[in-house]
């Protein structure tokens, strides 16, 4: 969008803005190291037509992966990109302010990695206290993360998904989600493969068997996600009120 077309937004009644929160980071061989932005990105979208007067803001894509240096979590694999806790929260407090400034009403937090869902808490908490005389309302919607964790799961396995192929990262679940927001992230020769064991997966960065992943599977998840992610959205501004 122009600034011309946000400012106009704003004026017709679009006063909340979402702003989705990514990740770069590896995800095994088969999928790409961007899964996480371009996951957001996507739902985020679904999530704000649902909604029918929000905004969607730019990816938040660098974000808290383990430390840089000795490498640990996700930056032992080239191609992970990590940033401090603090400036973390600092990006996305400035984020929060600015659409503050320019009369968002509400700004929504989602996040589609697990690592840094208490840093989202923490700058909502700290943003809403430190300006409780400002219309402007910040919230952190954990539902849209811990619906690909639980209710998915389960899902998962009333469609016959084992707790071993679903694993926690990588696997079967985390795929296809992928599958089914940009299939062009996921290798497919290497789905169509025989699988390697659970070690060699292990050494690969993955937790789960994504050879048994489809986009059929990761549909179900996006819908559950948008669903939820949107009824509390709705019910987190409304208690603001």
């Amino acid at each position: 969008m122009t600034w011309t077309e946000v400012r106009d937004a704003l004026r017709s009644g679009k006063t909340t803005v979402i702003i989705p929160v990514g990740g770069s980071e590896q995800s095994g061989a088969h999928m790409a190291l961007g899964k996480h932005n371009v996951r957001v990105k996507v739902l985020a979208e679904r999530i704000a037509n649902e909604l029918g007067n929000a905004l969607v803001a730019p990816v938040v894509a660098y974000v808290p992966e383990g430390n840089i240096t000795p490498p640990t979590q996700h930056m032992r694999y080239p191609g992970t990109v990590s940033v401090p806790d603090e400036a973390f929260k600092a990006v996305i407090d400035g984020a929060a302010r600015s659409f503050r400034q320019h009369g968002f009403s509400d700004v929504v937090l989602i996040g589609d990695h697990g690592g840094y869902q208490h840093l989202l808490a923490e700058v909502a908490a700290r943003f809403n206290r430190d300006g409780a005389k400002w219309p402007t309302r910040v919230h952190f919607v954990s539902v849209y993360y811990e619906t690909a964790q639980g209710p998915y799961n389960q899902l998962l396995r009333e469609h016959g998904v084992s707790n071993a192929q679903i694993g926690s990262h990588a696997g079967a679940a985390d795929t296809s989600l992928m599958l089914a927001t940009d299939a062009s992230l996921v290798r497919a020769n290497l789905l169509a493969a025989p699988q390697p064991d659970a070690a060699k997966l292990k050494a690969l960065g993955v937790s789960g068997e994504p050879g048994a992943a489809t986009a059929a599977l990761g549909q179900l998840g996006t819908d559950l996600i948008v669903a939820r992610t949107v009824q509390d959205i709705r019910k987190a501004i409304a208690a603001a009120r």
